[in-house]
């Protein structure tokens, strides 16, 4: 008995199938997708940054405070690190296609490096506490963006986040603050 022939069913190729787009539904417009991607995108990247100079400066950190000044910047730097994932997750939800490399980070990040091969303490607590306010301002700017489309989950993150980034602020500010003669 012969066997049927059967037909040999080919798929679109590796390289065809990295050009399809990513669409998930959503019923905001294509246009609000853009911008909030845009906007959560750039928030991304500073973020990225951000998480990045605040673990530089904590394994850095030297001097009479090194104690409280590592530990408060670790708790810092994790903080900041979980905003990275639910922001990429958002602009993934809202349709939109995020970060891809570090790379694309640098390219994207408004935040400044500081590859400084020493800082001082003070130094580094108050570039933070200016970061960290950037951070806020561009984090209300990303919300005007998502109220203007109206999209509230994504503001209501980002209110949140605003939060955190204000406390964040605060400490460092607080921290960096001179003592009198006694160190208090």
């Amino acid at each position: 008995m012969k066997k049927p022939a059967t037909k040999s069913v080919r798929g679109p190729s590796p390289k065809e199938r990295q050009k399809a787009p990513l669409l998930t539904p959503t019923d905001l417009k294509p246009t609000a997708t853009r911008d909030i991607a845009a906007a959560l995108n750039g928030i991304l990247a500073d973020v990225f940054a951000l998480y990045l100079k605040t673990k530089n400066f904590h394994w850095h950190m030297s001097g009479p405070h090194f104690r409280d000044y590592h530990v408060m910047l670790d708790e810092q730097s994790d903080q900041i690190y979980a905003m990275t994932d639910p922001i990429a997750e958002r602009v993934r939800k809202l349709g939109g296609s995020t970060l891809r490399s570090i790379g694309h980070i640098a390219r994207t990040q408004r935040i400044a490096d500081n590859d400084a091969d020493y800082v001082e303490p003070s130094d580094m607590l108050a570039e933070l506490c200016d970061d960290n306010k950037v951070l806020a301002a561009r984090l209300r700017e990303a919300h005007d963006v998502c109220d203007a489309h109206r999209d509230i989950a994504s503001a209501s993150l980002i209110e949140v986040w605003i939060d955190e980034t204000e406390r964040r602020t605060w400490f460092l500010f607080e921290a960096g603050r001179k003592g009198d003669s006694s160190g208090h």
